[in-house]
């Protein structure tokens, strides 16, 4: 009993050093949400909120690719954000991949589309680390022609 008691108490002295963890939120500050959030403490985490893909070209904004190029384009995206904290690829644990049905794949999600820009950026022999990764089919993202919608988790060794 003594024993569980112990236990316990470790865990609540860890729990409570993440909790007094400093935060550090990342982007405009007039924007109604983060574009990432970061807590140090033993180790760093940096949260990256949902990427949409950009138009490819600002005179017609809903233009924005197939599945396969807005996946490359956020994940380009992606690794701006984490170069910009000091992360890198590598450094990613999780990543949520949201995929709209795309009308040019009879109304399915492209999976292999995401999946073929993907195996750009994680697993290769230049950047080895593989993320656990979750990929889910919606009915629809915030604008039109958004068909890919993904966001991070980013874990490194505590840099002060």
């Amino acid at each position: 009993m003594l024993k569980l008691c112990v236990i316990g108490a470790v865990a609540g002295l860890a729990f409570s050093t993440g909790a007094e963890a400093q935060l550090t939120r990342i982007g405009p500050a007039t924007a109604a949400v983060a574009d990432a959030v970061e807590t140090k403490g033993t180790t760093d985490t940096l949260y990256i909120s949902g990427i949409t893909p950009p138009a490819l070209d600002p005179s017609a904004p809903t233009v924005r690719g197939d599945t396969r190029t807005q996946t490359q384009n956020i994940l380009k995206i992606l690794g701006d954000i984490l170069k910009g904290q000091g992360y890198g690829y590598g450094d990613v644990t999780m990543l949520r991949v949201f995929l709209v049905a795309d009308p040019a794949n009879g109304g399915k999600m492209d999976f292999e589309g995401m999946k073929q820009a993907y195996g750009q950026v994680f697993g290769t022999a230049q950047q080895p680390g593989r993320p656990a990764r979750a990929t889910v089919q919606v009915a629809g993202l915030v604008d039109e022609g958004q068909l890919v919608e993904i966001d991070a988790i980013a874990v490194r060794k505590h840099k002060p």
